[in-house]
Parts: structure tokens; sequence; C-alpha cells
């Protein structure tokens, strides 16, 4: 079984956003969360709800999966 990090999760999405290129203000904007939220997320400092995790996964047309690190596409 994988070990989960904050860091991987916080890596993904960053990665998904600068890909995207769009900033932390525009991702919390559209996603209706707080800017303070998307940086705690990709640094580490705290972990999302599953309703962000939702929310993220569909934005960015990726799985659930991906973003926890259960697989790598």
């Amino acid at each position: 079984m994988k070990d989960f990090t904050h860091s991987l999760f916080g890596e993904r999405l960053k990665q998904l956003r600068t890909e995207k290129n769009i900033g932390q203000n525009q991702l919390a904007k559209e996603l209706g969360l707080s800017n303070a939220s998307i940086s705690y997320w990709e640094t580490g400092k705290q972990l999302p709800t599953i309703e962000a995790v939702y929310k993220l996964a569909v934005y960015f047309g990726v799985s659930a999966d991906y973003l926890l690190g259960l697989k790598d596409f």
C-alpha cells in the first residue's frame, strides 16, 4: 500500500494549475474556494475536504485517485 503524503497532492495540484496557466486566486474564485485553501493545499499545510477534491478533479478533468496519488495518470 502506498503512503499518502500531503506534498504529493500539493505538487499535483500546483502542476495542474500551472499547466492550465491560472493563478491560485483565479482557481479559488472559479471553484468557490478561498485563496488561502489553495495555497495551504499546495504547500501541504492542510488537506482539502472531499467536496474540494471532487471540484478539483472535475475542473482539471482528472480522477480523484490521481490527485490523491493512487494513480499516476
